[in-house]
């Protein structure tokens, strides 16, 4: 498995913020959004086995892991990986794009899935994998002006999702401001939740936090 880092930190992001966790960050992704903080993840990294993996991730004082990238499901050991790490008592979330079958990962992991919006400059246009989200799994919104949360909204009221799964939206950075998004929220009546990367606003933007 190609990965980028593994390291220590708070979860800065899902309904999960706040809690120490584990974060394995793999290598490579194939879509190129606007808006991304992590293109150093793209390229390079390092070959670990699965049990090099988990060697690592027992170093850590936590049971809570993350499975990010990049986009972790170009991997193909993840199932196993994700399998591994529950049958050994972890806390498993996942941190996908949501543009690939998610039909492999183990029940039991919590998959946090993007719905990418106009403005991330790849949007999505098939949303199977939606359909396929279960008590536990949340949505992750990023969006970049008050046209993506209006999209945003319609594709959710569509998809059927609202209580369904969490529902989470994130301002894109330098472009939506967050009272903005607060007030957006507000204004639509809907359970949708407010979301900020916890871990830029104690750290900024840095690796391997």
């Amino acid at each position: 498995m190609r990965v980028t880092e593994i390291f220590f930190s708070i979860q800065g992001e899902s309904t999960l913020a706040g809690e120490p966790c584990v974060f394995v960050r793999f290598t490579g992704c194939d879509l190129r959004c606007g808006y991304c903080d992590t293109e150093y993840a793209f390229y390079g990294g390092s070959n670990m086995s699965r049990e090099e993996i988990l060697k690592e991730v027992s170093k850590y004082p936590t049971r809570f892991v993350c499975l990010t990238g990049g986009e972790p499901t170009l991997q193909k050991e993840l199932p196993e990986l994700a399998q591994e790490l529950l049958d050994r008592g972890y806390q498993v979330s996942l941190e996908t794009h949501g543009q690939r079958p998610l039909q492999q990962i183990p029940r039991g992991v919590r998959k946090i899935v993007d719905l990418k919006t106009p403005g991330s400059k790849e949007q999505h246009t098939d949303f199977t994998e939606f359909g396929k989200l279960s008590p536990g799994d949340e949505v992750k919104v990023v969006v970049t002006s008050r046209e993506d949360f209006q999209w945003a909204l319609g594709v959710i009221d569509r998809l059927g999702l609202w209580g369904k799964v969490p529902v989470l939206f994130s301002p894109s950075y330098g472009e939506v401001a967050p009272q903005d998004l607060a007030q957006w929220v507000l204004q639509s009546g809907k359970p949708a939740r407010l979301q900020l990367q916890l871990h830029k606003l104690i750290w900024g933007e840095k690796r391997g936090v």
